[in-house]
């Protein structure tokens, strides 16, 4: 017996993000394909459907519908365009710092215009040459008067170009206590965008360099006091980065699940179906279990992250499984689709581009890993998922329903519904 954590208002709300990606997103992912250009005005239409907002109390304009809401609309986005989808967790991940550590003006000031899709945020904290080493970053904010002044660079920040409140980590002093976060306005003095590398996927979407050069903020947007930068990116990744960018590969998953059954069940050898042959059926039946299991992983692990309850390697190994699974599936879809699926038409070769670009994200899988391991051995430190769980629990009360296992959500939407 599986357990599925959904009622009817996850129900409606993944038939409206279903709708809403197959009539709004789906006509517009060729043109992204072909440009590779960045489409601000769907990543507008997007946020302003509220979904940035998901997690945002309802106090200060969001939904408050909480992790499991959020992964239902990430996947559903992210089985259309990954891109997209990519889009709205990286957005969301940059509500987390505002959430768990900004103070009640921080929140009343910034959380009701992202919750309105008026203001997307972002979470700079990588750089260059520490790569996921936090604690090597070389970015620096020095303390004058009532400001801070800000110089270096940050890598890989997701909605980099797009984005209009950057989440910035940077060097107050020296080790593990001496980064601090701050709240940096886009359109701020000092603040530069280097243009937008070329990237393998998730065309549409954008991971740029954001440059400091003397920015000066004023005090007032340090997120929390001085040495808790670390405690900010950590409980953010976490969280938010982990679940979220699982739920992107999920999208994508699904989707390649669902193109590989259409293309067997109307492709004929030997006049039948290829999926009557046995070496086919067997990688279909490998497909459909790694989903299953990565989608348990991911709704059980948000499930408790709603709930209030102890979930951090749970959201770490939901990031591990869906992560290695859309890849491995993506890649058996190719080897079925064998040299027709090179062709653009089919969409594999795209969803496979896309996967990989969710490996590196909130930890390589080696890192998820080692801190699973770190778990296994009780050598690993108190989990966020406990130290935030006030701010974490979702007013959300789940169904508990029998799941025979049916790969397609809108199956089990039935199912639950039947029960």
């Amino acid at each position: 017996m599986y357990v599925i954590f959904e009622d009817g208002r996850h129900d409606n709300l993944r038939e409206q993000v279903r709708r809403f990606a197959q009539e709004r997103v789906a006509p517009r992912v060729e043109q992204m394909e072909t440009t590779r250009q960045l489409d601000t005005e769907l990543s507008a239409l997007i946020a302003d459907q509220g979904w940035i907002g998901v997690t945002i109390p309802t106090e200060f304009g969001g939904m408050g519908a909480g992790h499991v809401a959020k992964t239902i609309i990430i996947e559903e986005l992210a089985r259309v365009s990954g891109a997209m989808g990519a889009m709205v967790q990286a957005s969301q991940l940059g509500v987390a710092k505002i959430l768990h550590f900004g103070s009640d003006e921080q929140k009343r000031t910034w959380l009701p215009p992202i919750a309105a899709g008026r203001c997307l945020p972002t979470i700079a904290v990588t750089e260059a040459d520490s790569g996921g080493h936090v604690l090597g970053m070389s970015s620096r904010a020095t303390r004058d008067g009532k400001h801070y002044v800000l110089n270096g660079a940050k890598v890989f920040v997701g909605n980099s170009h797009i984005g209009h409140l950057h989440g910035v980590v940077a060097r107050t002093g020296p080790g593990a206590r001496g980064l601090t976060a701050f709240l940096v306005e886009a359109d701020r003095p000092g603040v530069r965008l280097e243009p937008l590398e070329p990237t393998m996927g998730l065309s549409g979407f954008g991971f740029g360099t954001i440059v400091l050069d003397n920015c000066r903020v004023p005090a007032g947007n340090r997120l929390g006091e001085e040495g808790d930068g670390l405690n900010v990116a950590y409980s953010s990744s976490t969280l938010y980065g982990r679940p979220n960018l699982a739920a992107v590969s999920l999208g994508i998953h699904q989707a390649v699940m669902e193109a590989t059954v259409a293309y067997c069940a109307e492709r004929e050898l030997y006049g039948a179906p290829i999926s009557a042959i046995s070496s086919v059926a067997a990688k279909i039946g490998d497909m459909q279990s790694r989903l299953m299991t990565a989608r348990l992983a991911l709704y059980h692990a948000t499930h408790l992250l709603d709930r209030g309850l102890p979930c951090d390697p749970d959201l770490m190994n939901a990031k591990l499984i869906n992560a290695e699974y859309a890849i491995d599936s993506a890649r058996a879809a190719m080897e079925i689709f064998a040299a027709r699926g090179l062709h653009v038409s089919h969409n594999i070769e795209r969803y496979l581009r896309d996967a990989l670009h969710i490996y590196a994200p909130a930890g390589t899988s080696d890192i998820q890993r080692l801190r699973l391991a770190e778990h296994a051995a009780g050598a690993s430190h108190e989990q966020w998922s406990v130290a935030l769980k006030d701010q974490l629990r979702s007013n959300a009360a789940p169904v508990f329903v029998n799941y025979a296992g049916a790969c397609n959500p809108s199956d089990r939407v039935a199912r639950s519904k039947a029960a």
